[in-house]
């Protein structure tokens, strides 16, 4: 992460007063660029970095320079901080921890400690395991193998991994599939035997229609039901509550749209008996027919 690189190359200076460029790109294992570019952002926070040539040159902060964390508000601290605790969450680096540690120890942390965001889920290690390998497989320029389940069946996958991303309340790798000849989202939790391939890959560009995930997803397919109010909490979780109107007989109208008819079956379908389904009558028909199949699994 790149504020926690650029905090920690601050940190070394402090402390050895001198390095190379060499040395900081071995220490945070990045390319000498990259620390060059480093370099450069933590110039333009405000912090005067001078290098030397020759035997005894190196990267230092100016001396006389006097620093200290207050380079950084309290609230950009527990920025930090509080985003690094997120991601620790659903990561085995445990870098808020280190972090706070280089900053002054223990109770730096604290001042995050009044928000904290978990990202993780009952499948925590798992999920931890599987992007800590994508994010390996990213920075080496590797291909990635994964066998996958989806609605259409299982297959197996070879992509080039581009990003991780969460959205949907779930975790997803962004990449480049082989097969498809496309970019693709994949779910973590719906892929396993995830390998790390010896394949490389050249990055390609992302054309930007592809950065716009879940563009494609419309919600044109208008329905229209009543909810029992004992459900209304979940009609505020997922839509708000000027979503639908109370009616006087105490149930709860929706007039709502649907990326698909198969979308809003299984939506319906989550609410058992404390929903009906009123329009369009093609809509109603898949209910019954989703209701009968249903309770045919139960009839012997």
């Amino acid at each position: 992460m790149k504020i926690d690189r650029l905090i920690g190359i601050i940190t070394t200076l402090q402390q050895k007063k001198s390095v190379t460029a060499p040395y900081l790109a071995e220490k945070f294992e990045v390319s000498r660029r990259t620390i060059n570019r480093d370099i450069e952002a933590i110039c333009k926070a405000g912090i005067p970095i001078v290098t030397t040539q020759g035997v005894n040159g190196g990267i230092a902060i100016m001396e006389g320079f006097s620093f200290d964390t207050t380079v950084f508000t309290e609230q950009e601290l527990a920025a930090i901080f509080t985003g690094l605790k997120t991601l620790d969450s659903v990561s085995n680096s445990a870098s808020a921890e280190r972090l706070a540690q280089k900053m002054g120890g223990a109770s730096a942390i604290k001042l995050a400690d009044n928000m904290l965001i978990d990202l993780s889920s009952f499948y925590k290690n798992d999920l931890a395991t599987k992007i800590e390998e994508i994010k390996r497989a990213m920075k080496e320029s590797k291909c990635i193998s994964f066998h996958y389940c989806y609605n259409k069946g299982e297959a197996d996958k070879l992509i080039e991994p581009y990003l991780i991303v969460f959205k949907w309340s779930d975790w997803y790798v962004f990449g480049f599939c082989r097969q498809r000849q496309d970019f693709r989202m994949y779910k973590l939790r719906r892929l396993w035997e995830l390998q790390v391939t010896d394949e490389m890959f050249t990055a390609r560009d992302i054309p930007e229609e592809k950065k716009q995930f879940g563009s494609h997803m419309t919600d044109d397919y208008i329905i229209s039901a009543v909810y029992d109010a004992s459900v209304k909490y979940r009609l505020v979780e997922e839509y708000g509550h000027n979503s639908f109107s109370e009616r006087e007989d105490g149930k709860i109208y929706t007039e709502w749209g649907f990326s698909s008819a198969e979308t809003a079956v299984e939506w319906f379908l989550s609410f058992g008996d404390k929903v009906r389904v009123l329009n369009p009558p093609e809509m109603v028909e898949r209910m019954k027919s989703a209701l009968l199949a249903a309770f045919n699994l139960y009839k012997t």
